[in-house]
């Protein structure tokens, strides 16, 4: 059986956004399923990671086809430099704007009609039984769509986070033009597509409102996470972030709880760590510098992937934020997963998110508190600066072998294959 998959982020793409079908394309194969990548040629993606070239199985087939960018214009420079991604992108007026109202569904709308055309005379030569687009960026659904209408293939759409109510598209201040634009694109992809697939349980049942099918497999981890050699723990009290840290995930009770504690507790202060590891906002950093803890923190950039997982297994706690938004119930990110298999507490702040609550307490890997509450924010990092001080600062996790990769792309296996039934 072969799936042709197509997907704007791809090695050497870095960040998360290329995770998820890496992984799952790393594993097809065992599941009687030969995946055919399509995929951009010499993109200028915001983060590369070379490194990743290694997941991809030998002697599947990769499609290319160059793709024009209008962002090139506008946000990046030079394609070898490090370059700023959504958490700082959005901060210019003019710019968003443009990219909001006149690039709808995304900028790589461009790329759908040589796509099409492409692929249309790829699949007269070459039988594959399901299509299979990931988004965002959603134009990818737009090229699926249009060879299920010319070719009557089975399609399958991957969510991995919402199209009209991503939440930083209030930061393009979009006209009502492009609102409903993007609006009936969405609503013509769900309710063609065959299958929708998606990341969450609420993500779920906001998208069967109009897809006839739904279902969710989440993100995970795979193997390079689960290393054998030991890492040291930090000496410190040390509080970690790993990865994207827009502006709507700005802790500002968070931050003020350290900066009391740091003022009632002279020990606290001299052990307080924070390390950002990853493009992180400027409203953040500036928030840092508000309440005083400049000297505690450290900023490391966007690392590799290896390096990133690092991090993560000696951080005394890691912190997972959730963007403070309304839509954020169906927000599960990839990090996550990863966080699960540390045995480090996983400290979440979020707005209301069962999802998130659910896999915390069912994993016992840590647990959620809200943006608001800086009363809670504030005991329980002291609940965990006592443990870390007395030598007990850790979890037991349990229940994660379900989100390894390969488990989860053998339930994908069983969803692709029912769609041949």
């Amino acid at each position: 059986m072969k799936v042709l998959i197509i997907t704007y982020y791809w090695p050497p793409a870095g960040g998360s956004g290329v995770q998820r079908w890496l992984k799952f394309v790393k594993y097809l194969q065992n599941f009687g399923i030969e995946p055919i990548v399509y995929t951009v040629d010499d993109a200028r993606y915001p983060k590369e990671d070379d490194s990743l070239r290694k997941e991809i199985p030998e002697g599947i087939t990769i499609l290319k086809q160059p793709i024009w960018e209008p962002t090139d214009l506008f946000f990046w420079k030079k394609k070898k430099q490090q370059k700023k991604d959504v958490s700082n992108s959005t901060n210019s007026g003019v710019l968003s704007f443009i990219r909001g109202n006149f690039f709808v569904p995304d900028p790589k709308i461009f790329w759908v009609r040589p796509s099409v055309k492409f692929l249309e005379n790829f699949l007269k030569e070459n039988k594959v039984d399901v299509l299979i687009s990931s988004g965002p960026p959603h134009s990818m659904h737009l090229i699926a769509h249009q060879l299920q209408q010319k070719t009557n293939v089975k399609w399958l759409a991957d969510f991995r986070d919402p199209w009209s109510n991503l939440y930083y598209n209030k930061e393009f201040k979009q006209s009502q033009f492009a609102i409903t634009r993007n609006k009936k694109l969405e609503s013509t992809i769900l309710k063609n597509a065959d299958c929708v697939l998606t990341v969450s349980n609420s993500l779920k049942n906001e998208f069967e409102k109009q897809a006839k099918r739904v279902e969710v497999i989440t993100n995970g981890f795979d193997n390079e996470v689960l290393v054998s050699k030991a890492i040291a723990l930090d000496k410190k009290f040390s509080i970690s972030y790993i990865g994207l840290l827009p502006k709507q995930s700005n802790p500002k009770l968070f931050f003020s709880a350290l900066q009391k504690i740091c003022i009632e507790n002279a020990d606290f202060k001299k052990d307080l760590k924070l390390n950002f590891i990853g493009d992180i906002s400027d409203e953040v950093k500036n928030e840092i510098q508000i309440h005083k803890l400049s000297e505690n923190t450290a900023f490391f950039g966007y690392v590799s992937h290896k390096k990133a997982i690092e991090y993560q297994q000696k951080a005394q706690v890691l912190l997972l934020l959730i963007p403070n938004i309304k839509n954020a119930h169906g927000i599960l990110t990839g990090k996550l997963f990863e966080y699960l298999t540390t045995n480090r507490p996983i400290f979440a702040i979020s707005p209301d998110n069962k999802d998130l609550e659910e896999i915390l307490e069912q994993t016992n890997t840590g647990f959620m508190l809200d943006y608001n509450n800086e009363l809670k924010i504030k005991e329980a990092i002291e609940a965990m600066y006592h443990r870390y001080k007395e030598g007990f600062l850790g979890v037991d996790s349990k229940n994660i072998e379900k989100y390894h990769r390969k488990q989860l792309t053998k339930e994908l296996a069983i969803i692709i294959k029912s769609l041949q039934t």
